[in-house]
């Protein structure tokens, strides 16, 4: 049998805790539980660039001695594939003087953004980081598509004007699990939001950040590419990073250890970025002021049809989600677009303009989110509503029970009773969780148009900060959620025209016109004669007969009277100590008014059927439509698929 290949590990490597903290950087040479290893800076050894080949020793591929990959894409494009590829045997070998530390596979990185199931949930995050720096000096916030200059293919942009990352901070953000962010007000806490949401929306993503610090300056590359270390096999998570010192206003580079592992990290960056010389990468900075960041998401997923998730196109101000605008039953999709297209709770499942415009809870008095050139809008759910009110709930939070205050405005959208949109709209820490959280059960008309709007900072999010972690309180919130539903729906639901029970209001007034009498005479039936019993019934006969005489125009509703009375008397004598019921009178009205009117009353069969027949006709039409939409969209993701790849090769040609 061979022996397997082994892989070393350099003495010196430069490699950066993966759970450390503030605390933890003095104490450089303890050794941590897991590591992720930032720039090799070994005493000469280069990066991995290529796969090693049957023929190429471990010592060879260790000592730097192979030849670089050429820049290319994964062959699986879309995301929930991208992580199903086989792992290699491997076996390293410590050497003499090194701490053994536990590796972390790049596949790592795929699995662990797999916890965001929903792509603005990714860019939420990276939001969330630019307003966490409104409190060193931020302003703004780009998010707007640019193009790969080696391929032309789309690719994605965040900057901010804030602080920015020295080196140290820099290499801390390429960690897993590590975060500075201790402050009640920062959403972020975790530490792993970063590295989630950029390998969710892209392969591959490059940082420029410049920092300023009393008495030095400096700006920093780093990589972080799925790509590379999909293609050149690593076993590792390396992340190559290259620092300038800019404080004499040019800038020098910064080594750590020598300056061939440098210029290793540098060539790697080059290769495996979308950038082709160093020129270019200085470029990048001249934008970004004398602090802030920028982030550049390239090699962006594809859905399963190999069409971008990501759709630039629709809108030239907006950034859509090309699989969500359908999603769900696709037997109702006609209908639902036809009444939610128009509205928020709708729209923020596709467009980021939407979902960004309520993604914060309190409008920012001197920052602002600026998504392909033109300022979002920020939108105030509660400013929308309509008979609004404040409801009040004091949940009990810790092991010593402590009280806290929660306000929860509720009220109607202003389309209500027309649309049924409703839930509640949860917030932790000014940062939207769950919007429009249908608390009460489907089915169910009680509720319809009733929204909320509350911070729930007592409740911790899942680390997608897209759901709550199912604890004890949130149940108890949802309960209470619930029953503040119902409070308010039964104290207001009569001023759009509903009752408590969900019926419309003058349905319910009709009920109650007819059904007290027939009560009436189903409790006297045994005490009065048939005469009493015939005038009770007579007024209910009347208002019926009175109301198709009116729009029929056929008889004068004297003669009906008389003969529906002699009807009823002539079903009445079969048992005249029966008891009358609300269901035999209705039946004996029902019975007399087709009797009194058969030309009317007999076409309807035909109706019913002839109704029938046109809505399975239609059924069948919306379904074939349904059908011919999906083929249209197949062939024009493939057509899209088609035209990309001949203008690459145009591309090449040129070049």
């Amino acid at each position: 049998m061979p022996p397997k290949q082994q892989k070393l590990i350099p003495a010196t490597a430069h490699i950066v805790d993966l759970d450390s903290s503030d605390e933890d950087d003095a104490a450089a040479g303890v050794s941590r539980s897991s590591k992720i290893v930032v720039g090799k800076t070994s005493n000469g050894a280069k990066l991995q660039t290529k796969p090693p080949t049957t023929t190429q020793s471990a010592s060879a591929v260790n000592n730097g001695d192979v030849v670089s990959a050429s820049y290319g894409p994964l062959d699986n494009r879309s995301f929930w594939r991208a992580g199903a590829y086989e792992i290699g045997p491997t076996v390293s070998t410590i050497i003499q003087g090194d701490l053994e530390h536990a590796r972390v596979h790049p596949k790592f990185l795929h699995s662990n953004a797999t916890s965001h199931k929903w792509a603005f949930g990714a860019i939420a995050e990276l939001l969330d980081n630019a307003v966490d720096e409104i409190c060193n000096g931020a302003t703004f916030v780009k998010v707007d598509r640019i193009y790969n200059s080696k391929d032309n293919s789309p690719a994605l942009l965040f900057q901010d004007d804030g602080g920015g990352m020295d080196p140290e901070s820099m290499r801390k953000c390429m960690s897993l699990g590590y975060s500075s962010k201790t402050s009640n007000t920062t959403i972020g806490q975790y530490g792993n939001g970063f590295k989630t949401s950029t390998m969710r929306l892209g392969a591959d993503v490059i940082v420029f950040s410049r920092a300023t610090q009393p008495g030095r300056a400096t700006q920093s590359v780093g990589l972080l590419s799925y790509t590379f270390l999909r293609r050149t096999r690593q076993d590792d998570v390396i992340v190559p990073m290259i620092d300038f010192d800019i404080s004499d206003h040019w800038a020098e580079p910064i080594v750590h250890s020598s300056k061939i592992d440098w210029s290793s990290n540098l060539k790697t960056i080059l290769e495996w970025s979308p950038f082709a010389s160093k020129d270019d990468l200085m470029l990048q900075f001249d934008d970004i002021g004398p602090h802030g960041t920028k982030i550049i998401i390239f090699n962006l997923w594809m859905n399963d049809e190999g069409v971008y998730e990501l759709n630039f196109d629709d809108d030239d101000e907006d950034i859509r989600l090309r699989d969500e605008v359908n999603h769900g039953n696709t037997s109702r999709t006609f209908k639902r677009v036809l009444e939610l297209q128009s509205h928020l709770s709708y729209r923020i499942r596709y467009s980021l303009r939407a979902y960004s415009s309520i993604l914060y809870l309190r409008k920012f008095t001197n920052f602002r989110i600026i998504l392909r050139g033109k300022p979002v809008e920020q939108f105030s759910i509660v400013d929308d509503l309509k008979h609004s009110k404040v409801v009040t709930y004091s949940p009990h939070v810790g092991p010593a029970p402590k009280e806290v205050t929660v306000e929860t405005k509720i009220g109607f959208i202003k389309e209500a009773p027309a649309l049924g949109v409703c839930g509640f709209n949860v917030y932790h820490k000014n940062r939207l969780i769950r919007p429009y959280w249908k608390v009460t059960a489907d089915g169910n008309s009680r509720g319809l148009g009733v929204v909320g709007v509350l911070e729930a900072n007592f409740i911790e999010p899942a680390h997608d900060k897209q759901d709550f972690e199912r604890s004890t309180l949130f149940i108890k919130l949802e309960s209470r959620l619930k029953q503040m539903v119902n409070d308010y729906w039964k104290a207001h639901c009569h001023l759009i025209g509903h009752q408590s029970d969900g019926m419309r209001k003058n349905d319910v007034q009709k009920k109650f016109t007819t059904q007290p009498q027939v009560e009436e005479v189903s409790r006297n039936t045994s005490k009065t004669s048939l005469h009493d019993k015939l005038a009770t019934v007579q007024p209910i006969l009347g208002f019926k007969l009175i109301l198709i005489q009116k729009h029929l125009k056929i008889r004068h509703h004297n003669q009906i009277c008389e003969e529906n009375i002699q009807l009823f008397m002539r079903k009445c004598s079969v048992d005249s100590k029966s008891r009358i019921n609300p269901s035999s009178v209705w039946s004996s009205v029902l019975f007399s008014v087709s009797l009194a009117f058969p030309d009317v009353f007999e076409p309807f069969p035909n109706r019913c059927e002839e109704y029938k027949e046109k809505q399975g006709t239609l059924r069948r039409k919306i379904e074939e439509l349904e059908n011919e939409l999906e083929e249209t969209r197949k062939k024009s993701a493939r057509l899209s698929s088609h035209l990309e790849i001949q203008r690459k090769q145009m591309l090449l040609t040129r070049q």
